[in-house]
């Protein structure tokens, strides 16, 4: 069974900066499709960023630029560093395995203040 456990967030002011950290055990990383998604109150849940287990990444429009998404196959562990963060980045943030039919983890809360 897959475990993804993540950390990291919390409250910030508009500008500043963050990074989430997902914590993998089970069967994981060997050709999979890691992600970060999230879902502010009343929205739906959509993709920040991926990344492939060979590094190649993919990123939502909005956080291009500002967010980069990587990964410790060694630690089992991929990250996000968010930065010059916006209060619309204000969401319960989510890590992922292999898209919307894979695992999840319990979801992490980013708050950005005005």
């Amino acid at each position: 069974q897959v475990q993804l456990v993540e950390s990291g967030g919390g409250l910030v002011q508009a500008g500043g900066s963050l990074r989430l950290s997902c914590a993998a055990s089970g069967r994981i990383f060997s050709g999979d499709v890691m992600g970060w998604y999230r879902q502010a109150p009343g929205k739906r849940r959509e993709l920040v960023a991926t990344i492939t287990s060979g590094g190649s990444t993919n990123y939502a429009d909005s956080v291009k630029g500002r967010f980069t998404i990587s990964r410790d196959n060694a630690k089992n562990t991929v990250y996000l560093q968010m930065n010059s963060l916006k209060p619309e980045d204000t969401a319960v943030y989510y890590c992922n395995k292999n898209g919307f039919g894979g695992y999840w983890g319990q979801g992490t809360q980013v708050t950005v203040s005005s």
